[in-house]
């Protein structure tokens, strides 16, 4: 049975890798292993393969190097992401399968983090919290643009003297009073 988008990309090695390509990032093999030097190398190219095979990630350049074919790798377009339609199509058992493969890398983040020997919630600012606001659509649109606009000013910044952080968002909403008469 051929895997769906969601579950190649759903699995906690490869959605490392998607998020090394983020942000129209184009990296070698050896590259994307310098960012996840926990990953074995021949996992690291079984997981590549797998992401190129379902058109995820592509190779958008190829170099000779010494004799063999260096390719440098890219994310197309939004191919990381579920469309509209599939998200609308899968069931609540599927969208409780990709639930529960997302938390799977979350948790992978989080046990990377606190394996460190000298990690620290207050100077690293690490945190996991949980809050509930009201907002009508316009508001709720407005918020996710402006941390959206937020996040995309972060994204590149590699230089000297940045950490790498995650911010995981989960959102949930429940009917609102008319929907549940």
């Amino acid at each position: 049975m051929k895997e769906s988008k969601a579950d190649v990309v759903l699995h906690p090695v490869r959605m490392r890798i998607i998020q090394t390509l983020v942000n129209r990032r184009q990296l070698t093999v050896q590259q994307i292993g310098e960012k996840l030097p926990d990953v074995p190398q021949a996992s690291l190219y079984r997981h590549l393969k797998k992401l190129v095979e379902a058109e995820i990630v592509k190779a958008v350049e190829e170099h000779q190097v010494r004799g063999t074919v260096e390719k440098v790798y890219a994310l197309p377009e939004q191919a990381a992401s579920l469309s509209e339609e599939e998200l609308k199509n899968a069931g609540a058992e599927e969208h409780m399968s990709f639930f529960m493969k997302f938390f799977a890398t979350v948790l992978d983040d989080f046990e990377r983090y606190v394996a460190q020997d000298d990690f620290d919630f207050i100077k690293d600012g690490t945190g996991y919290r949980q809050v509930s606001f009201y907002a009508n659509d316009d508001e709720y649109l407005d918020l996710l643009e402006t941390i959206n606009g937020a996040m995309m000013k972060l994204i590149g910044n590699e230089e000297e003297g940045r950490r790498k952080r995650t911010l995981t968002t989960i959102v949930t909403a429940e009917k609102n009073k008319e929907q549940k008469k």
